[in-house]
């Protein structure tokens, strides 16, 4: 049975000082810029390297978290940021952006790599696409069962699972919801956390129907270990020091197994008590807010948790061989339970007046290891019986040892990363474009299809449900499902669709990608890729992708910028889904039967909700509109007109012809530039 590692989070040093004292064996953080939980404290370089030597000292490696999209203007940046981390000594980065993969792949080559959870990787193919890529380890993604991750374990050497901690309504990586409502992208570490205000089915005040509880597997230990995963996480570099104390003292003692003390890790940070539902496949019981009882429950632990990590734990057991002969230095050689041996020398004893020094002076004053790491698990004293040294000589020189000791475990076990400099393309390089881009449809279903009568300069994205129902066409694309519970039966329908003549498919995630490219596909780059750099689109590029539609989180000055030698487009009509659910937040509220179709937030705006066999996809209140702005986005090569809820053939036809220019003054009644004017915020310059 594999025995994994337990991975705490830290977003500031007190509950780094808490993860490593309580037992973590390794601790995420992240730096000032670049990390998906920019609200935290955060470290900067100087402390980035104080946070790997206290991880090195206690024999804890630690993963520094990258897990951002970058922009172009971005790129240099990060890698004087990625060389400076790399020469502060962390064990690893976690990564969503592949662009960013491959700066660090190219610039640290023996930084190892972990898929971030952000990547969506919730199949085999995802994680083996992941491996090709220079990926040593996959976060899978926290909305998966437990018959979903096995074969996931099975299919690469390292996965990490979330086993404690928040959950987010939607997929990890696929919401776009803060970006849209205040420009705080959620793919760039500011997410404002839109989801836990009231959002309801039909309207009700102080309903949070898109909040869920937070996860604890604490209790499915055995089950964990037995699939083989490599690392349990903890969720929640924004907790308090407790927290993390609490969650991996739990962990630890089911890792153990002994008895977890599931009450004080209830206490200090829940939502309505904790959920297994994804991992269990029971999706009943996942919701769930913050009541004021559990608010007044943490208030009542935090005493005793803080006790957890107040001293150090010593968990570093020494052995120490004392030698104290006249005419010749006090001598100390320690070997510590790792391996690290060291010796130190000190004063010459005198001749002893009274007492001289004997063995059991030597081990009293030499056990009193109180601020270090270390406990005495054995010594040999060497005593002439004629000579003597004070206290405070031995202790002196007890002091030096434990220091030499420190000083060698937080070398031997820090990474020697070797540097280099990225050779860039040449970017920002501008195109010749027509005058018209190409308008490429897609449609929900075969209703809007036959309305729109698409023509053969047009194209049209259609998903499997209606491919299976028509016939092929050289100007239609394939939509995959965005999330795939079963890649097997998902594989088998692929092949069949090229059989019967369907040739190109839109990848939405990396196992499209794989699959695809084995299947004989042509491949076209969806929105989920999130391909919002230069770098990430030429490794997409390099892929096999033929086309890359960009980040709905650029505006049209940096998505005109990014350099691709293959047609690239934007998302230019519709209501953008901003979230992907596993779990349906109407059935959980009112019932399927008493489906609204809808969410209304505190402003009274209404969410649409599409329902599918496998997930349901909460759309933008109001559709994104450039009709009127054909000039501006003319740059393009192809512009997305993405049809989803609209209801009458006047909405169809209306806005097709709007953005064809073939005639009418349709506009929606409401409508959104989306992000192609105001854009996301920014990197600030925190280091």
């Amino acid at each position: 049975m594999a025995f994994p590692e337990i991975l705490a989070p830290a977003g500031s040093f007190e509950s780094l000082y808490a993860a490593i004292r309580c037992g973590a064996d390794a601790v995420y953080i992240g730096g000032k810029n670049y990390s998906a939980r920019q609200s935290a404290a955060n470290f900067d370089i100087d402390e980035i390297k104080k946070a790997a030597e206290l991880c090195h000292l206690h024999g804890a490696k630690l993963h520094l978290t990258v897990n951002t999209i970058l922009l172009d203007e971005e790129l240099r940046g990060f890698e004087e940021y990625i060389k400076a981390a790399a020469n502060a000594g962390i064990d690893a980065c976690i990564v969503q952006d592949i662009g960013a993969a491959d700066i660090i792949r190219k610039v640290v080559p023996d930084m190892p790599l972990h898929a971030s959870t952000q990547m969506t990787i919730h199949t085999p193919e995802g994680a083996l696409w992941a491996k090709e890529h220079g990926f040593c380890r996959v976060v899978v993604a926290r909305e998966l069962s437990r018959e979903e991750i096995r074969p996931i374990t099975a299919a690469v050497p390292e996965t990490e699972q979330f086993v404690h901690g928040a959950l987010c309504m939607s997929v990890s990586g696929q919401c776009y919801l803060s970006a849209l409502i205040g420009s705080r992208s959620a793919n760039r570490g500011r997410c404002a956390q839109a989801c836990r205000l009231p959002f309801s089915a039909c309207g009700k005040n102080n309903v949070c129907s898109l909040s869920l509880k937070d996860l604890s597997l604490v209790e499915h230990m055995n089950e964990i270990m037995e699939d083989g995963v490599t690392s349990l996480k903890i969720e929640g570099r924004m907790k308090r020091p407790e927290y993390v104390a609490a969650a991996v003292t739990a962990l630890k003692a089911a890792r153990d197994g002994k008895t977890p003390d599931m009450e004080s890790l209830q206490a200090v940070f829940s939502r309505s008590g904790f959920t297994d539902g994804y991992y269990t496949g029971k999706r009943q019981q996942l919701f769930g807010i913050r009541e004021k009882e559990d608010v007044t429950a943490a208030s009542a632990v935090l005493p005793k948790l803080q006790e957890l990590y107040r001293k150090e734990s010593h968990p570093v057991g020494l052995s120490v061989t004392a030698r104290l002969y006249a005419n010749e230095p006090f001598t100390l050689t320690g070997t510590d339970s790792d391996g690290n041996s060291a010796t130190v020398y000190g004063s010459v004893p005198v001749p002893a007046t009274k007492k001289p020094s004997d063995s059991e002076q030597l081990k009293k004053q030499i056990s009193k290891l109180g601020d270090t790491i270390y406990y005495l698990s054995e010594i040999k004293a060497e005593c002439d019986g004629i000579s003597m040294l004070p206290a405070s000589a031995i202790n002196d020189l007890r002091r030096k040892l434990t220091s030499e000791l420190d000083s060698l475990r937080i070398k031997n076990n820090t990474p020697a990363n070797e540097t280099f400099s990225y050779k860039y393309p040449p970017l920002f390089v501008k195109k010749a474009y027509n005058s018209k881009p190409k308008l490429r449809f897609r449609v929900r279903t075969d209703w809007q299809l036959n309305i729109l009568n698409i023509s053969d300069d047009e194209e049209c994205i259609v998903p499997f449900e209606i491919a299976e129902k028509i016939a092929a066409k050289d100007n239609f694309i394939l939509q995959p499902p965005r999330f795939i519970p079963d890649e097997n039966a998902f594989i088998e329908k692929l092949t069949s669709l090229y059989k019967n003549g369907f040739t190109r498919l839109m990848c939405e995630n990396p196992a499209h990608i794989r699959i695809g490219k084995k299947a004989g596909f042509r491949l076209c780059g969806g929105l989920d890729l999130h391909t919002a750099n230069s770098i990430t689109s030429m490794v997409y590029e390099n892929d096999g992708l033929e086309d890359m539609l960009l980040s709905p989180e650029l505006t049209i000055k940096q998505a005109e910028k990014i350099y691709l030698n293959v047609p690239k487009g934007i998302y230019a009509y519709g209501k953008l889904p901003v979230m992907l659910f596993r779990c349906c937040p109407i059935k959980n509220e009112i019932g399927c039967k008493n489906c609204t179709g809808h969410l209304i937030d505190r402003t009274k705006r209404k969410f649409p909700v599409l329902c599918g066999k496998d997930y349901a996809e909460m759309l933008n209140a109001v559709p994104v509109w450039t009709a009127d702005k054909m000039n501006d986005i003319s740059c393009f090569d192809f512009i997305l007109i993405d049809f989803t809820n609209e209801k009458t053939s006047e909405e169809i036809l209306g806005t097709a012809n709007a953005y064809r220019g073939i005639g009418g003054n349709y506009k929606p009644s409401e409508f959104t530039r989306g992000l192609l004017y105001r854009g996301i915020e920014g990197i600030k310059n925190r280091e």
